[in-house]
């Protein structure tokens, strides 16, 4: 006789995002909105917001956006904080730093090089604006890019959030503990080199990582503007909605609960 499956066992996971969240990109993000919805369903995802986008773009006095923030999080979409500006302030030009704002970001390294002190400043004002425009807590920090220095590290954990992610895992800031492994499939707007290797990665994922016990999908903005990305986030995600079940990010730091 086959034993029954363990019922409070995790089920596999799908976490998509949509980072660049601004009033700078209300178009494009409306449409990656409504496409996320296609394949995942209404507001099984998160979006990334930052508060000032390049110093151009400010949430604060904007009611209009404001509104949409809550809209979206009372369709139970997580809102995580991204950044401040989004802007590498405080660039390196030598050692490993320097190497990843100039190859693995186009200038929004924003908390790479940023002391401990300026990184905690804007994670607090930047927590608080958010949370005061969507009467709830973020679900977390996330950096642009994904790039994190040694300040950015340690402000995480004074500020106390919950979690974080870069390209390879999502973690506790607070402990370091690792919730959940393995590359976020991405995609690249701003060259044709970069296209091309997000739609070759992204083809090789679809292939790579069914068996993974969490996969995470983010989009960008800039990906409305290529077909060949929309055609390849479109089967990125109906591939990994039949395996995967769209979940929040939350649920890795308590019970196995999805949507």
């Amino acid at each position: 006789m086959t034993a029954p499956a363990n019922q409070d066992a995790p089920r596999k996971r799908l976490l998509a995002s949509i980072h660049d969240v601004s009033p700078r990109f209300e178009c494009e993000v409306d449409a990656l909105a409504e496409r996320l919805s296609g394949h995942l369903g209404t507001g099984r995802f998160a979006m990334l917001v930052i508060p000032d986008h390049w110093r151009g773009a400010p949430l604060a006095g904007n009611a209009a956006f404001q509104a949409r923030l809550r809209q979206w999080a009372d369709m139970g979409i997580e809102m995580f904080l991204h950044g401040w500006c989004h802007k590498d302030e405080t660039p390196a030009d030598q050692g490993l730093a320097g190497f990843k704002g100039k190859h693995m970001t186009a200038g929004e390294g924003e908390f790479l090089n940023l002391p401990h002190d300026q990184a905690l400043a804007r994670m607090r004002e930047g927590k608080a604006l958010v949370e005061d425009i969507l009467g709830r807590p973020v679900t977390g920090f996330i950096a642009p890019a994904w790039l994190y220095g040694p300040g950015a590290h340690q402000a995480m954990g004074d500020v106390g959030f919950a979690l974080a992610e870069d390209h390879m895992k999502v973690w506790r800031p607070q402990t370091g503990e690792v919730l959940a492994k393995g590359p976020v499939i991405t995609w690249a707007s701003r060259s044709k080199a970069r296209i091309r290797s997000s739609l070759w990665f992204s083809a090789l994922a679809r292939q790579a990582l069914p068996a993974t016990r969490t996969v995470r999908v983010a989009v960008h903005p800039g990906d409305t503007t290529v077909p060949a990305l929309l055609r390849s986030i479109d089967k990125t995600l109906a591939r990994f909605a039949k395996s995967h079940a769209p979940a929040r990010y939350a649920s890795l730091t308590g019970p196995a609960s999805l949507f």
